[in-house]
């Protein structure tokens, strides 16, 4: 008997995802509850770690402000533009899987996340008396709109550690805002979201599975995503 071809069981889950009742869901995120109280938890790093917040490319290049991915002149660098973010103002390669070289870290890994400050913390984030707030609120990825919440499919994110609370294919996450009343309205626009999310998650783990090749990083940093294999600029690996 041969295997499952690769993917298969993200595309399975997909069409799961795709098949998604948002009623099912916005009445499972009811039961669970939750307000964000903005504490800022879910934005910053802690301790050791640093916030690690997954953002897919075409979310990266709305946060830079560019359209396009970027592309590079005839001898190899970035063709800057002074009015963008820079990519990396907004995001860095995703941690897991690269390792310390002669000449910083290296190696390949898959994803991107949030750029973070000298703290640790999400660049975007800001606080203000113990408030937090999000700078990019309106332009916030998928993962950060969604939060403390993620769904039970493979090919998903599920961030900040193993869930705390379950209602169907619903997972809570650790977050003091979980058990406080949300309205319905509420609750539906989250579950919306959240489908959203849950696909868009399997379409790009699809793509990349699709688009991967494995290459020889000789002590840089290769990330490789839905689009293909890249720098951490966010151009095209092309050595």
């Amino acid at each position: 008997m041969s295997a499952d071809p690769p993917g298969s069981e993200l595309e399975a889950d997909l069409e799961r995802a795709r098949d998604l009742s948002i009623d099912d869901i916005a009445a499972a995120i009811e039961s669970i509850g939750f307000e964000c109280t903005r504490c800022g938890a879910c934005c910053r790093g802690h301790g050791d770690d640093e916030h690690t917040a997954t953002a897919f490319p075409d979310e990266v290049r709305a946060l830079a402000g560019q359209d396009e991915p970027a592309s590079r002149s005839g001898d190899g660098t970035p063709d800057p533009d002074p009015d963008e973010y820079d990519w990396r103002d907004v995001a860095r390669p995703m941690p897991y899987g690269l390792q310390d070289g002669e000449n910083g870290l290296e190696g390949e890994t898959f994803e991107w996340a949030l750029q973070t400050d000298g703290c640790g913390d999400c660049t975007f984030y800001t606080e203000d008396d113990g408030i937090g707030a999000c700078t990019v609120h309106e332009n916030r990825p998928l993962i950060c709109r969604t939060y403390p919440f993620s769904v039970a499919l493979s090919g998903t994110s599920q961030p900040m550690g193993e869930p705390v609370d379950e209602a169907g294919i619903v997972r809570a996450h650790e977050c003091e805002g979980l058990g406080r009343d949300i309205s319905r309205e509420d609750a539906e626009e989250l579950a919306r979201t959240l489908k959203q999310r849950a696909i868009r998650e399997l379409e790009e783990a699809i793509a990349l599975l699709e688009a991967y090749e494995p290459v020889d990083a000789d002590g840089a940093v290769v990330v490789h995503d839905s689009e293909g294999a890249k720098r951490p600029d966010g151009s095209e690996w092309n050595r």
